[in-house]
């Protein structure tokens, strides 16, 4: 069957994901069989001025064109000159970068969708008390502006989307690529019921962690966290304790699943607590990882023993070093992003990559059976 596309692919990557963009475009030119010359890249930018403001330009035409822009609204790794200094962008800089490249496309594209991996605001999701909806008035202002599709992943609260009814909204889960890039660092990782876990560090996890449970077919434990409401530090009420409910863990392999590592405080108390109880190996699924306090604790507790591998994917800025570390392993999510592009562009249903199940369970038999000829082997010996 001859594939015939929604319009001609534009592929825009907002400042510092150049190099995700690159990998998105070589996958997509290979499936294509594109010219080695050519490109599916756009071409736009965002200058500054002197004072620190700023405009979106293009370089190219747009018009016509099924256009994705790939935008890291963390990564603090980008700067820009204001009044003589050297200012690293924040998330609303970056926000407002995306916005200016989606005005000077002028409504020219057949279609806009934008990927933000990591949604912009997205723990600013609901309302407590007088506070402002962030999240829910970036995502209009973007639908506002032509926006007819938001790809985003592992949202800290999906039904955020709520607020924009009428658009497609798409909140993708990488628990594929985890379980794929567990598997390929632990070899001798038994995937049964009887060997692992999984763990929800609090209860705002607890339905991503449902799912890989799920899914596995394993047991799931979960962590509440006991916060003192009498007191107010950075915005948010401190945290007192971590309390476990689930069942006994002595022996076991742990997997921690969250959306995103801030300081990494809170999962690395966890990861205590869980060795406390007995756990053999512990693993962290966190699709991202700001890492905002540095390396340190995470240094000290892998040299504790607190954790054995911590997983997170490439799609947000990782900070230097990290790459390095003894304890750290990439997910690496370009492929799968490219894949979700090639399907949208060639207006089919991205069913099937929302729902790997069957692809997971394959895994895990896969895995099962290394697992049980390695027990064979051991016991014949």
């Amino acid at each position: 069957m001859r594939d015939t596309y929604f319009g001609d692919l534009s592929v825009i990557g907002m400042k510092g994901c150049d190099k995700f963009v690159d990998q998105v475009d070589f996958y997509l030119r290979e499936w294509r069989s594109h010219d080695e010359d050519a490109s599916f890249i756009g071409s736009a930018d965002c200058p500054r001025f002197g004072s620190g403001e700023g405009k979106g330009m293009l370089n190219e035409s747009m018009r016509g064109h099924d256009v994705y822009i790939y935008s890291d609204c963390f990564n603090h790794g980008v700067t820009y000159r204001m009044f003589g200094q050297c200012i690293p962008m924040s998330p609303d800089d970056h926000f407002q970068d995306l916005k200016r490249v989606i005005a000077a496309i002028g409504g020219k594209a057949r279609r806009i969708t934008v990927i933000m991996p990591m949604l912009y605001e997205g723990r600013q999701h609901k309302r407590n008390s007088r506070e402002s909806l962030d999240c829910a008035i970036a995502l209009q202002e973007l639908v506002n502006m032509g926006v007819q599709n938001i790809i985003t992943f592992d949202a800290h609260d999906s039904r955020v989307s709520n607020a924009i009814p009428l658009t497609g909204f798409d909140n993708v889960r990488p628990t594929y690529q985890m379980l794929k890039a567990l598997v390929r660092e632990i070899p001798d990782i038994s995937l049964s019921n009887e060997d692992i876990m999984v763990i929800s560090p609090d209860e705002g996890a607890i339905n991503r962690s449902m799912y890989y449970a799920s899914v596995m077919g394993i047991d799931l434990g979960m962590f509440y966290k006991r916060r003192n409401y009498a007191v107010v530090i950075d915005g948010k009420n401190p945290i007192e304790a971590h309390e476990y409910l689930g069942k006994d863990l002595k022996g076991k392999d742990a997997i921690v699943v969250d959306d995103m590592i801030s300081s990494g405080e809170s999962i690395i108390d966890v990861s205590r607590q869980l060795k406390e109880r007995g756990a053999k190996r512990i693993f962290f699924f966190v699709s991202f990882g700001l890492f905002t306090a540095g390396f340190d604790t995470f240094d000290k507790a892998y040299e504790e023993g607190l954790f054995t591998k911590c997983f997170t994917t490439n799609l947000i800025y990782h900070p230097e070093g990290l790459i390095d570390k003894p304890w750290y392993s990439e997910v690496n999510m370009c492929k799968y992003v490219a894949l979700m592009i090639d399907t949208l562009n060639k207006d089919r249903s991205v069913s099937t990559l929302l729902n790997p199940v069957k692809k997971i369970h394959h895994i895990l038999e896969e895995q099962n059976k290394k697992t049980q000829l390695q027990q064979s082997f051991i016991k014949d010996i």
